[in-house]
């Protein structure tokens, strides 16, 4: 339909139609209005039905909201009346072919070469990890850049809602929710998933988003021998990721003490990688915390790298520079004890490097 213009455009990473006339794109990391208009809502309606039929799920006035994907594997939400009052809502994330490594993360300055260093060795000894940020921060390019970290001979099992990680290893099984049909059955879960993972021989597992009551299994594979699995969670900071997972546990029904639950936290995962989006577009990890335990009750985390803005120039770009803060992790003994290179001077204090206006991979001047 209308949309096949932009789709057919590298340089748009996001679509999103608010209404049959009203669609804007982004482009480079900043959102400007699309020419593209619909005739009237019916025809974008027909539009969202034949993207979500492509994926074998469905959208009516029974289940007006879904997540869906392209045959590209760029992701889908939509939202239709009654629940969107101005007509129906669209939104595409486009899926990269670009495949983002780590070497790539590192020439756009999305995060300093020291810091990739202890990211990589946390990855390659099997240190379980979440990455946290918010909406289009770059956490899934972020974690599929890590897996080039993974050793080969690993077994992979990733549990998505909707399939968007796309893991650069050949061993790696891939699994994907399922709604329930008209009749109201067959959904299949991601705490099922995960479950049945479990059963795969997996040597990691990896939850493309842990929103639910699927933490708690998530969490306990961790802790009942797959470290070095990997999820992502929507936060604003390391602290608050740890927040929300408290949360989540306690969705679940299980009568556990508020320490318990830290406890467990705490025990299951030793790195937080913080992922945000600076003004100017750019993403950046503006943050990489251990997780040391609990103290007095309280979660401790030491804070080993962080971003800090410096200021905003005249176009609207941030600058600023990536630090060590100095603090040695209570971790690199054990690390060393594994094989690990890494040295207490890989975390003396001090600017590691500095980013200033468009990412240097972007186009036409503008950020990526």
């Amino acid at each position: 339909g209308p949309l096949e213009g932009l789709l057919s455009d590298d340089s748009v990473s996001d679509i999103l139609v608010s209404g049959c006339r009203n669609v804007w794109i982004e482009r480079y990391g900043r959102l400007e209005k699309s020419e593209v208009i619909f005739d009237n809502d019916a025809q974008l309606l027909q539009v969202i039905q034949r993207i979500i039929r492509s994926s074998g799920r469905r959208i009516d006035e029974s289940s007006p909201l879904v997540d869906s994907r392209l045959p590209d594997g760029s992701r889908v939400n939509a939202v239709i009346p009654p629940l969107s009052i101005d007509g129906p809502q669209l939104c595409i994330r486009r899926f990269t072919h670009d495949k983002f490594d780590t070497d790539s993360l590192i020439d756009i300055g999305s995060v300093d070469e020291r810091m990739m260093k202890v990211l990589k060795e946390c990855v390659r000894l099997r240190m379980s990890m979440v990455i946290s940020g918010g909406a289009g921060a770059g956490k899934t390019t972020t974690l599929n850049a890590l897996s080039t970290y993974i050793p080969e001979h690993e077994r992979i099992i990733t549990i998505e809602d909707a399939a968007e990680l796309n893991l650069q290893r050949d061993h790696v099984v891939r699994l994907e929710t399922r709604m329930e049909n008209i009749e109201g059955r067959g959904e299949v879960d991601a705490r099922s998933l995960v479950k049945n993972a479990l059963r795969m021989r997996p040597d990691r597992i990896i939850v493309g988003e842990c929103r639910g009551a699927e933490s708690f299994d998530m969490l306990q594979a961790m802790n009942t021998g797959h470290e070095g699995s990997m999820t992502t969670v929507h936060a604003n900071t390391a602290l608050d990721a740890f927040s929300r997972m408290e949360n989540m546990l306690a969705m679940t029904g299980l009568e556990i003490p508020i320490a318990a639950l830290r406890e467990y936290l705490a025990s299951a995962v030793q790195i937080v990688v913080q992922m945000a989006r600076i003004p100017g577009g750019r993403r950046v990890i503006s943050g990489i915390s251990e997780v040391e335990g609990v103290v007095d009750g309280v979660v401790k985390m030491n804070e080993l790298f962080r971003f800090h803005i410096q200021g905003i120039d005249d176009d609207g770009f941030a600058k600023g520079e990536f630090q060590a803060t100095g603090v040695v992790p209570a971790c690199l003994e054990s690390l060393a004890q594994l094989g690990s290179s890494l040295q207490a001077n890989d975390f003396n204090a001090g600017s590691l490097s500095i980013v200033s206006g468009p990412s240097r991979l972007s186009k036409d001047g503008g950020p990526s």
